[in-house]
């Protein structure tokens, strides 16, 4: 099978195109054809050594996959032959991965592979973020960092698909800030001064919760941003540099700062995922839940793909076609 292989730790430029044999499945996993993987964040971390998950090189990268079952165990949820979504967590830059049972979901008809191969790592992210950690209720203002990325645009429509009052996305251009409208958010403000546009928007109110997918200086900034009671939910750092809270503000204004482990959280306890699935499957199938895709690159373009990633140029989810 054709797969990309990462044999280095120089970066994107030298991940490789290699031809290996199939995967076997173990007694508890189904084996997938991949039609369509999710090109993430992390991913282009690996080809640096900089995730916290460093697999013995070489290795395939990729963690989401959406592809037809070739095999699956007796009594498993899906059979061969169903169109499913999957998180094998690693191999799925490859024509042909084995996933858990657990962490493979069934996809509706209308769903393309493009689309629901942008679904699992970013919805089920964006899910355990808004609704599990954030505790966001109906009716809530949610300001998304990000809001043009694969998270960020996932986050704005499942907060939206859940009942969020207001969506508002902070954005570095315009360009960007239409992206995000197109994900679903109500109004996008510019990074450069962000905090004052967002008490404007609001009538000085702030936000009840921020997700922050960026990190960085803004940090600061976001806190004043939020209403009393209000909860930032710290989903990530693309900007590198990891903020330190002044708790002090916390006391002001009874504000939460919340960690969100997603893949921890969820590996401590099976099942939770395919509860997860069961939430978000109805606002798929109502089409509430769109994945706005932003790059759709044959697995021969897997380098530029983790290079638009890495470049800040990507808006919206990029996704890999193992077979056209």
């Amino acid at each position: 099978m054709k797969a990309v292989h990462i044999r280095d730790l120089d970066g994107p430029s030298t991940v490789a195109i290699v031809d290996l044999p199939s995967p076997a499945r173990r007694e508890d996993e189904v084996l997938i054809d991949v039609h369509a993987a999710g090109v993430a964040f992390p991913e282009v971390l690996q080809t640096r050594g900089l995730y916290q998950v460093k697999p013995e090189l070489p290795f395939i990268p990729g963690a989401e996959v959406a592809g037809v079952v070739a095999e699956a165990p007796p009594g498993a949820s899906v059979r061969a032959g169903d169109r499913v979504a999957a998180l094998p967590f690693l191999g799925a830059f490859a024509e042909r991965v084995a996933c858990p049972v657990d962490a493979t979901f069934p996809i509706p008809d209308a769903l393309g592979f493009e689309s629901a191969a942008a679904i699992p790592f970013n919805y089920l992210t964006a899910h355990f973020a808004l609704r599990r950690r954030g505790r966001m209720s109906s009716g809530e203002a949610v300001l998304v960092h990000g809001a043009a990325g694969g998270v960020g645009s996932a986050v704005i429509q499942v907060a939206k698909a859940f009942g969020a009052g207001s969506v508002i996305g902070v954005v570095s251009t315009p360009e960007k800030g239409r992206t995000a409208l197109a994900a679903g958010a109500d109004e996008y403000v510019l990074v450069d001064g962000f905090k004052d546009a967002v008490k404007e928007a609001t009538g000085g109110r702030g936000v009840d919760l921020v997700a922050d997918t960026v990190g960085g200086d803004r940090f600061t900034d976001s806190l004043r941003c939020l209403a009393a009671d209000g909860r930032m939910l710290v989903i990530g750092f693309t900007a590198g540099a990891i903020p330190e809270v002044k708790v002090n503000r916390l006391l002001l204004n009874n504000l939460d700062v919340v960690g969100v482990g997603w893949g921890a959280y969820a590996k401590a306890r099976p099942g939770y995922l395919l509860d997860q699935w069961a939430e978000l499957l109805p606002k798929l199938e109502s089409g509430a839940i769109t994945p706005p895709i932003g790059g759709s690159y044959a697995v021969g373009e897997v380098r530029e793909a983790l290079e638009a990633i890495e470049r800040r140029q990507a808006m919206g989810k990029l996704v890999l076609r193992l077979r056209e």
